[in-house]
């Protein structure tokens, strides 16, 4: 599968360079909404990606800030990619924010799961239990819905050049018994599986290695292939709400977060070992 866009990727890389441009000319918010007759919240709004750029502003802007033909062509690009919608427009309904337009370009994931296999790695039987766990009212068209677009988003895996993946699992996740037996033991020897792939690392973080750096939750790094135009995310979520961090500081946090952990945590081999050892301890 050849890798396309991402107009995720793609909007943010223009909110950067619109901000880079404007300051290059020295110039505040306030004195671009005051150029163009603008309300300063409007250039705000366009370089936290809060708002969607059109033509004409963009070309507005780009005029105040004397850009050249080259950057001219590159932000016009930028800005028709970014309105092309990627494949998971289609489960707007149960996708509710960025985080796999985010996931789409990465060139690199490292994450750390406490609770459950990842969504990269889970088989639909374990995806399917989840869900119904956590969706006592939802319909079956709605289970049906999410456990699809969970699903799509394993498509990523299998492009010309797929993500390297490196997880690192708490203990927990292996031991608590979702789905039933039989779906959990299916789940696990895809662990085992994927351990045997050149692409993907995983670490398994036992019990008895006590209190580590990760103690207050999941956490994904996405890193890009040029960091220079693309910065390392983090994404943290729960049951209720998402929060994607880009500032340095906070991302370089959770870089030595992962670091502590990995370091902690079995190394691969033994990794592989110990999964073997929990699938045939799985009960009938």
């Amino acid at each position: 599968m050849v890798q396309v866009p991402s107009p995720t990727i793609r909007a943010r890389r223009l909110r950067r360079e619109l901000r880079r441009l404007r300051d290059q000319t020295g110039r505040t918010a306030d004195e671009v909404a005051k150029t163009l007759g603008w309300h300063r919240s409007k250039v705000i709004r366009f370089e936290l990606g809060h708002t969607r750029v059109m033509p004409k502003d963009m070309q507005a802007l780009l005029d105040l800030y004397e850009a050249t033909a080259e950057e001219r062509a590159s932000l016009t690009a930028l800005l028709r990619q970014s309105r092309q919608k990627g494949w998971w427009s289609a489960y707007g309904d149960v996708l509710p924010d960025a985080y796999v337009g985010f996931e789409a370009e990465a060139a690199s994931i490292c994450a750390f799961e406490c609770l459950y296999v990842p969504g990269l790695l889970q088989t639909e039987e374990y995806v399917r239990a989840i869900v119904k766990a956590g969706r006592c009212v939802g319909s079956q068209d709605e289970v049906d819905r999410v456990v699809a677009a969970r699903l799509a988003r394993k498509a990523l895996l299998s492009r010309d050049e797929p993500p390297s993946l490196w997880i690192v699992l708490d203990e927990a996740v292996l031991r608590r018994v979702v789905g039933g037996p039989k779906v959990m033991r299916a789940q696990l020897r895809r662990l085992v599986d994927a351990c045997e792939l050149p692409t993907i690392e995983i670490q398994i973080l036992p019990f008895g290695s006590g209190a580590h750096a990760a103690m207050g939750g999941a956490f994904t790094l996405l890193e890009y292939a040029d960091p220079r135009l693309d910065p390392t995310v983090v994404y943290l979520s729960n049951d209720t709400s998402t929060l994607l961090l880009e500032e340095d500081r906070q991302v370089a946090r959770y870089r030595l977060m992962f670091d502590h952990v990995r370091a902690k945590a079995l190394d691969p081999d033994r990794s592989a070992d110990f999964l073997a050892q929990v699938v045939a301890e799985v009960p009938d």
